[in-house]
């Protein structure tokens, strides 16, 4: 049953997006100019929208294929003339669906695509925002994101990246001996290509926020601890993942394994040596291994068993020397700015996926769920968690997740930091609309409301998203503000701004990181909270001690 809901999880957090190859914007039509600027390795020519000019598919790295395969990503080849950026470039390999007949996506997708405002007056650089997508490592493009609003509202020049996902960025094998994560790699190495073209779009190279949301954000928390990453960027943003997110014991459905983002490299390592005896590499040294595992189709490599059996990113290399959580804990992490936050429901998404196959109907039910996940501890949680303080026993069992597994561990995650960077700007959210149109592709289920679910806040600042429903009146002002919000951040490192509701640091009234902003619609929605309380971090900090 893991396979399954690890593949959902990662359609619907890479947002359940149309086929591979979908444009992220539209060739020129009516209307519509071309525009062309000079990159590294040639000009480029994208589109026009009148306000915002969009150029998909520029390579950031050389294609990932035959020889190159599991190697750090090589440069790119320059090219004569102009490249036509209109179109985006295939997606990476994806986890392939329940079923599916044909693999998604192309090993030759380390491409990337900018958004800028079309004026550009005296020169001006503008911040740059680099985006990671979710997707658990195993599915998404950085395609599937319209930025518009980011840089038009905002002000700023925004790129969006793809990288190697599965088998294809995470492999390991004793062959390969310490290699860092490959889709990791390929995320600083767009980052370099941010700081070599960033210019010629507008944007200033010196001002890079990287962010990120669900594997995406891991990403980021990666980066803020990697050696290799130093100076790349300038301020981060995790969206509802952070250095210490984990997931207990039968939070994806009863009997499925803990879940801890990272992987030690041995761990990796022997994974792999299994994965090539089962393709039946094993004849020669370990030249001979890698050339012959090399040499495997793609769809050899992209079955479900493989793809699922790689997607946690490797420690004990060059790029994470460290567990990111260890890291954190002991001061090795870059100082920039930090905004840190999660969304107030987040693992509704995560059991509204399982409930067909496993109901929680009863408080039996629920009761059964707890001892898989805590075991002795189980009575412990169902006091903080009675099932008759929720609507129903399914909501309890998703409130205990919520709290265990993403807030509190993100308020963990910002209290490591502020103890060995006191002084260093940190800031937290949580985006708490109960109402939030729902992402396309969950089971509907009208005993089973989402709420403020994992991914719920993307198409409040990103308009391409597939949902239910689109933006009320008082959504798209609770969007405009966090898109000021995450832009001033971005600009200054601070997201104040005159006329907006105050946004405090998050260990600005507390030893214990515990204020955050509050995101929601309507009057008064927008405030300060003590998640911290609310959400019972005591108890669970005390859990896992």
């Amino acid at each position: 049953m893991l396979f399954p809901l690890l593949c959902a999880v990662a359609l619907l957090t890479a947002t359940a997006v149309p086929a591979a190859g979908a444009p992220h914007a539209p060739p020129p039509s009516a209307g519509q100019g071309s525009t062309v600027v000079k990159t590294d390795h040639g000009r480029v020519r994208g589109v026009s929208h009148g306000s915002y000019a969009t150029f998909d598919g520029i390579p950031y790295a050389a294609p990932p294929t035959g020889p190159l395969r599991w190697r750090e990503p090589a440069p790119a080849a320059a090219w004569q003339g102009v490249r036509d950026a209109t179109q985006p470039a295939p997606r990476c390999v994806q986890m392939p669906a329940p079923g599916a007949s044909a693999v998604v996506g192309s090993e030759d997708c380390l491409y990337l695509n900018v958004t800028a405002p079309t004026r550009n007056p005296a020169g001006k650089k503008r911040p740059v925002l680099v985006w990671m997508h979710g997707g658990a490592f195993l599915g998404g493009s950085g395609a599937d994101y319209s930025a518009e609003r980011l840089a038009v509202r905002g002000d700023t020049v925004v790129v969006t990246v793809n990288y190697r996902l599965g088998v294809f960025g995470y492999f390991g094998h004793p062959g390969l001996g310490s290699a860092p994560p490959f889709g990791l790699m390929d995320q600083q190495a767009a980052l370099r290509w941010v700081q070599e073209n960033a210019k010629g779009f507008g944007g200033d190279p010196r001002n890079v926020t990287l962010f990120g949301e669900s594997a995406g954000a891991l990403s980021t928390c990666a980066h803020l601890t990697s050696p290799t990453a130093a100076g790349l960027f300038q301020r981060a943003v995790l969206q509802s993942g952070s250095c210490l997110t984990s997931f207990p014991p039968g939070a994806l459905g009863p009997g499925t394994p803990a879940y801890e983002p990272f992987a030690a490299e041995a761990d990796v390592q022997t994974a792999g040596a299994e994965a090539a005896r089962q393709l039946g590499c094993t004849t020669g040294g370990a030249d001979e291994v890698l050339a012959c595992l090399r040499g495997q189709g793609t769809d050899r490599l992209a079955t479900a068993q493989l793809m699922q059996s790689f997607n946690r990113p490797a420690f004990g290399n060059a790029l994470l020397p460290l567990a990111p959580g260890q890291a954190l804990a002991s001061g090795r992490f870059h100082r920039v700015p930090v905004i840190l936050g999660t969304n107030h429901d987040e693992m509704r998404m995560f059991v509204g996926l399982s409930l067909a196959a496993f109901p929680i109907r009863t408080e039996d039910d629920y009761r059964a769920r707890l001892v898989d996940a805590f075991g002795p501890a189980a009575p412990a949680v169902e006091a903080q968690y009675p099932a008759e303080d929720h609507p129903t026993p399914a909501l309890a069992w998703a409130a205990a997740l919520t709290d265990r597994s993403f807030t509190c561990t993100t308020l963990a995650a910002g209290r490591a930091i502020a103890v060995r960077a006191p002084g260093l700007p940190l800031y937290g959210y949580e985006f708490s609309d109960p109402g939030a149109p729902v992402l396309s592709g969950l089971p509907a289920d009208p005993g089973f409301p989402y709420g403020a679910a994992h991914g719920f806040e993307m198409p409040f600042l990103f308009s391409s998203l597939p949902t239910e429903r689109p933006l009320t009146d008082a959504q798209h002002a609770l969007s405009d503000r966090m898109v000021d919000y995450w832009t001033g951040f971005a600009r200054t490192g601070n997201p104040n701004a005159a006329g907006a509701p105050f946004w405090p640091l998050l260990h600005s009234s507390s030893p214990l990181p515990r204020s955050v902003q509050s995101l929601a619609p309507g009057p008064g929605g927008v405030h300060t909270v003590d998640a911290y309380s609310a959400h019972h971090c005591s108890f669970w900090d005390g859990m896992s001690r």
